[in-house]
């Protein structure tokens, strides 16, 4: 219930040789398909795709911007899109976000500051991994973590 996570963290260590990055100032005009991790600083006009199953990684840092859909396993999001996000595994806005757009997801953490313009839809999906990506604060502890929301609350009605 209230216990500490115990799944491991996905970071872009593990996507040595394979990440890709789109620097503050580059504007992509068109659709992104990609393997491993991707770190957008820049602007993407296009929607973004990695293949549904993978441990694929985009992060989208403050600076950076995507005008069009995500469709991405492993979602981290410090800056602005301007579309729908569609995460099989793992999502997290951090305080910088702004999504424009509905964010489809099957874990998602959401940092006080973030900012939805749509619907937040879940679905049930299982990730090919339990692992998650690391937050863009890499010096959170464990027990900084805010917990679950599995409590169930009960309420009593008070005599009329």
């Amino acid at each position: 219930m209230w216990g500490k996570d115990k799944t491991k963290k996905v970071d872009f260590d593990r996507h040595a040789g394979k990440t890709t990055m789109i620097a503050k100032g580059t504007v992509i005009n068109g659709d992104v398909k990609f393997e491993g991790g991707l770190l957008v600083e820049g602007t993407i006009r296009g929607n973004v795709r990695a293949e549904d199953g993978s441990e694929a990684l985009l992060r989208l840092s403050e600076a950076g911007q995507i005008e069009g859909e995500i469709h991405v396993p492993n979602v981290v999001v410090n800056g602005k899109v301007n579309g729908d996000v569609h995460s099989s595994a793992h999502v997290e806005l951090a305080a910088k976000a702004v999504v424009n757009g509905n964010v489809h997801y099957n874990l998602i953490e959401m940092v006080m500051g973030a900012e939805v313009n749509g619907s937040l839809v879940h679905s049930q999906q299982k990730p090919a991994s339990s692992e998650v990506p690391i937050s863009f604060d890499k010096k959170a502890k464990k027990e900084d973590k805010a917990p679950s929301l599995d409590a169930k609350m009960e309420t009593k009605q008070s005599p009329a």
